[in-house]
């Protein structure tokens, strides 16, 4: 019997699109693709290049999909179309001035979900300040600037083999250091919120 990939979760999308199903990750572009491109054109009123960064995120979630399922997928997407926004902008010398313009552009939604997830997602980030500098600096490009590892390589000017160093490194910090309950708290609270 046949599965309808339309009732699929973006986690088990994932899953398929990890696996170069290119049905399911068709889904994922229909389900979020206007949504991000929406999100950009607030962020940044250029059509083309609003264009050119979701069309380059997707692309990257298909050449690069994540190792894991990504919880909040959604969410994730939306922060990456910020960071490329972002990225764009400093390539681009603008002053501070038009960064805190963006950093003060909130997420398009607020919900309970959604309020439970920022909260651990503060917390990520809190504990990944604590990484050393080199070793964060990478495991921000990889993991929310979506950077491949050969790009991370090249832009920083060291190894492949020292990028993974230090993501390995980061993950396993992460793990180290961010409490069981709080991922409990994440996970109940995306299943009862729905």
């Amino acid at each position: 019997m046949k599965t309808n990939l339309f009732v699929l979760s973006d986690s088990e999308l994932q899953v398929r699109v990890k696996n170069q199903d290119s049905q399911a990750f068709e889904i994922l572009f229909d389900r979020y693709w206007k949504r991000l491109y929406s999100y950009a054109m607030r962020i940044y009123q250029d059509e083309y290049l609003c264009q050119d960064i979701v069309q380059e995120l997707f692309i990257s979630f298909w050449e690069k999909p994540s190792l894991e399922p990504i919880l909040n997928l959604e969410a994730y997407l939306l922060r990456a179309v910020k960071y490329r926004i972002a990225n764009h902008i400093r390539d681009l010398k603008f002053d501070s001035i038009h960064f805190q313009v963006l950093e003060s552009i909130p997420y398009p939604f607020e919900t309970d979900k959604d309020l439970i997830y920022q909260d651990f997602e503060d917390t990520i980030l809190k504990v990944i300040e604590k990484l050393p500098p080199k070793c964060r600096n990478v495991f921000m490009m990889s993991r929310f600037e979506v950077f491949s590892n050969s790009e991370i390589a090249k832009k920083l000017n060291i190894s492949e083999r020292t990028v993974e160093k230090h993501i390995s490194d980061a993950v396993k910090f992460l793990k180290l250091n961010i409490n069981t309950s709080q991922i409990t708290v994440l996970v109940t609270g995306m299943f009862f919120q729905c």
